[in-house]
């Protein structure tokens, strides 16, 4: 047991060590410890931040440059480029790139791919391979399922091909495989 702990003590102290930037404290993008744009492995703590997050964001509004990962939770809203983990955006969660993992907030917008779960009231992604699950949810592209009362998939054709596809909008529920 001594071992693992030692072990473990080790890589977390290599990676604090190796890491670009272990702690940010945002004002503004301008405002911070970090400067805007560069990369924060550890945690980040914004009233409104904008750097790239391998770790844990917590504030007001996040924005996530590049390849983000981790946690990211935001009371207003969360933008990114593409993340990987967990967003939970507040009112909003709009990801330009891709998104894997989990993606909430009332309204969430995905102009990449998603893959995993899109959860909100209204819940738009390009690409989405997973679960989109809100009151009204609407991609151009679908393999997975869409649970809510509105659902809208543009490339499902009407009726034809089920069982694999339903259609392009359909109540409750919308698949395509």
């Amino acid at each position: 047991m001594k071992r693992l702990i030692l072990a473990f003590s080790f890589l977390v102290a290599a990676n604090v060590a190796l890491a670009d930037r272990a702690f940010q404290l945002s004002l503004t993008p301008d405002i911070a410890i970090v400067p805007r744009g560069e990369t924060v492995r550890g945690v980040a703590l914004n009233v409104w931040g904008e750097n790239q997050v391998n770790g844990l964001s917590l504030g007001f509004v996040n924005g996530l440059t590049g390849e983000s990962t981790g946690l990211s939770w935001s009371f207003i809203g969360t933008y990114a480029e593409s993340h990987t983990g967990v967003i939970w955006g507040g009112f909003f969660s709009h990801s330009s790139g891709h998104v894997v993992g989990w993606q909430a907030g009332m309204v969430n917008i995905s102009q990449g791919s998603l893959v995993g779960l899109q959860s909100g009231l209204v819940n738009v992604g390009k690409d989405v391979k997973g679960l989109q699950w809100g009151l009204v949810n609407y991609t151009e592209n679908l393999h997975g399922v869409q649970i809510g009362l509105v659902n809208i998939v543009t490339s499902n054709p009407w009726f034809s091909e089920f069982p694999n596809k339903l259609a392009t909008g359909f109540p409750f529920v919308n698949w395509s495989f």
